[in-house]
């Protein structure tokens, strides 16, 4: 049975997985279609509790300080289409460094092991939900501000526009329809930046 331990510092969340045990996680936005680590399998699931938003200003990797882009964060309520990706427990706790380091570097993300459903049963799942405390924390956006802050937006990892527009495909991919990043990404593509 996994396990987590909150630490002393902001670091979050720290788990404590027994050696040989595999685990899950979920995936929502980039790790759709960058995942970044080796699995032994993915499949469709969902995650009920929290919902796809672009809650999440990105000053790096999709935006600057002086031009703030947006990236997702699991939010409250609802639930979330995605997928999940098994990785076997030898490389467990490198899969999970490796994701500290990418989705925690400012803390504006909090992993949580939730329960997911796949193809019908419920699997424990590590998910990144979004830290309503931290400064980067959005809030709600209407379609129009949030559609207006992607159009502008620019990192180091490319345009704000082409992140909405990957989790819009790979999502289709997975036969799902996310009306609301549907909806964003005409918004965004109707005006150019």
């Amino acid at each position: 049975m996994l396990r987590e331990r909150k630490s002393a510092s902001r670091a979050g969340p720290v788990a404590l997985a027994p050696a040989e045990a595999d685990i899950w996680i979920f995936a929502y936005g980039s790790l759709l279609w960058d995942p970044g680590f080796r699995y032994q399998a993915c499949a469709p699931a969902t995650l009920f509790g929290y919902h796809r938003a672009f809650c999440v200003y990105s000053y790096i990797y999709r935006g600057t300080r002086a031009r703030p882009g947006l990236v997702l964060g699991l939010d409250r309520g609802g639930s979330c289409r995605g997928r999940v990706y098994r990785v076997a427990g030898a490389r467990a706790a490198a899969v999970l460094a490796y994701l500290e380091e990418r989705e925690r570097t400012i803390y504006v993300y909090e992993r949580r092991l939730c329960r997911v459903r796949l193809s019908g049963e419920p699997v424990p799942a590590y998910a990144y939900i979004a830290d309503r405390s931290h400064p980067q924390y959005t809030g709600p956006l209407t379609l129009e501000a949030a559609a207006d802050i992607i159009r502008r937006g620019h990192g180091q990892r490319g345009p704000n526009r082409d992140y909405l527009a990957n989790t819009v495909l790979h999502l289709r991919e997975l036969g799902v329809t996310d009306h609301h990043l549907e909806a964003l990404l005409r918004l965004v593509d109707a005006r150019p930046g």
